[in-house]
């Protein structure tokens, strides 16, 4: 092979391609942004073993099934095994009556807006889509997708009001603003 001659053609072009959506699933995965880069990073470096074999398939899923497992091994390695005590400890958990309720206010605010506003919330704010991809993806102007994203945001704000926290932004807030 010369100097410049490309050992894994299409690899770089698919990485620059899905390298983004790649690390969104992984920050999904993990939680956290260092340790989704690194689970990126090593999915990656074992799809390129196998690249020659992986690149006429499906690329994508297979770089992800390496990254569920990855992550999986990752997890069972850094579990904290459980360890007996004479007297449970003092501290208590998460009150389970209050996730539960505040589960059902949520799924009945979310229920309370309209199917577009609805959809425009999941693209912008889990698919994290930008406003145009988001009025590509729904057949409309990105005026409509703003419109839908402030009506539906403001509905939650008022229909469930304890759900937004005073001195933090609002979830699709934070995730607006981290975006930026």
């Amino acid at each position: 092979m010369g100097v410049g001659e490309d050992r894994y053609p299409g690899f770089r072009d698919f990485v620059s391609a899905r390298g983004p959506a790649l690390s969104r699933a992984a920050y999904l995965l993990t939680g956290d942004h260092h340790a989704a880069e690194d689970l990126v990073q090593s999915a990656l470096a074992r799809v390129l073993r196998h690249w020659r074999k992986v690149r006429d398939g499906d690329p994508e899923g297979y770089v992800r099934r390496t990254m569920y497992h990855l992550q999986m091994s990752w997890w069972r390695r850094r579990r904290v095994p459980e360890r007996l005590a004479a007297a449970p400890p003092d501290r208590g958990g998460p009150d389970p009556h209050r996730t539960i309720a505040l589960r059902m206010t949520l799924d009945q605010a979310l229920d309370g807006l309209s199917p577009r506003q609805r959809a425009v919330l999941v693209l912008r704010f889990y698919e994290d889509m930008t406003e145009a991809q988001a009025a590509a993806m729904l057949g409309c102007s990105v005026g409509t997708v703003k419109r839908h994203t402030h009506d539906a945001l403001s509905r939650l704000r008022t229909t469930a009001p304890h759900l937004v926290d005073e001195d933090r932004p609002a979830p699709a807030e934070r995730a607006v603003r981290g975006r930026s």
